[in-house]
């Protein structure tokens, strides 16, 4: 089974960019996006074979997140079940026989840290919902966690060590899922790898020098460690600010 996740920062923006070529190449069984930047009615594609599944933000133009699958899960959820999250458009929730997928697109602590407060309440919540659905049966999570987690996850850790996304309390709170009972996929299978990074800011030729950052993830429960067979990240593809990242299974 081949999953894939890919933030493509705005989905008409980028089905200009050969979205669907990139699309039917990867032929993945599930394909997850986030950062839509779509309300209902504004798009249509036609996927022969998948299903499809749109969670959007109130706000237009923001946030946003979609799934195609071949298989038809047995029920999908949109949010978390709480209010003040699930206005964003952030989550879909996925129930398969033997597990549940989530895409999961994780709120910015924004320049200056401006959310970092809401951000923390983000992670308690969402470990929660998490945790939740891994009492019932094996999760995979997947989507723009917006973290950078160790100082090889990014280019220049030393400069940005107080940036939203690689502050110490955010990788102090992907500490906590990894010792929970879940799995960073890419780093199970290349715990030393360097200069492999999933995104690149459009200022600076950041992407053209490859100063990147390693913050889009396929993190599943531990026990189902027996069953991953492969993590990629496509550095290849481009199309958006984010390349996709890839979870292969048994």
């Amino acid at each position: 089974m081949k999953l894939i996740s890919w933030n493509v920062n705005g989905l008409r923006a980028c089905v200009g960019k050969n979205f669907m070529e990139d699309f039917q190449k990867l032929d993945a069984d599930v394909f997850c996006l986030q950062e839509t930047k779509l309300q209902e009615g504004q798009i249509d594609l036609t996927m022969p074979g998948y299903h499809q599944y749109w969670n959007y933000a109130e706000k237009k133009g923001y946030s946003g997140t979609a799934v195609f699958t071949k298989e038809e899960p047995l029920s999908v959820a949109y949010g978390i079940g709480m209010e003040e999250h699930d206005h964003e458009g952030r989550v879909i929730t996925l129930e398969f026989p033997d597990f549940y997928l989530v895409t999961v697109y994780t709120p910015n602590s924004q320049d200056g840290l401006k959310r970092l407060d809401y951000r923390m309440q983000w992670e308690d919540d969402f470990l929660a919902y998490i945790k939740g659905l891994d009492g019932k049966k094996p999760v995979i999570y997947c989507g723009d966690l917006n973290v950078a987690h160790q100082e090889i996850d990014l280019k220049n850790p030393k400069t940005n060590r107080k940036n939203a996304g690689f502050t110490d309390e955010e990788r102090a709170k992907m500490t906590t899922v990894l010792s929970s009972g879940f799995v960073d996929t890419f780093r199970y299978f290349y715990p030393d790898a360097e200069g492999i990074y999933s995104w690149w800011s459009y200022r600076f030729r950041a992407r053209e020098k490859n100063a990147g950052w390693r913050i889009d993830y396929f993190i599943v429960s531990e026990r189902l460690k027996e069953r991953l067979a492969g993590a990629s990240i496509h550095t290849e593809i481009f199309g958006s600010d984010h390349c996709p990242v890839e979870l292969d299974l048994k």
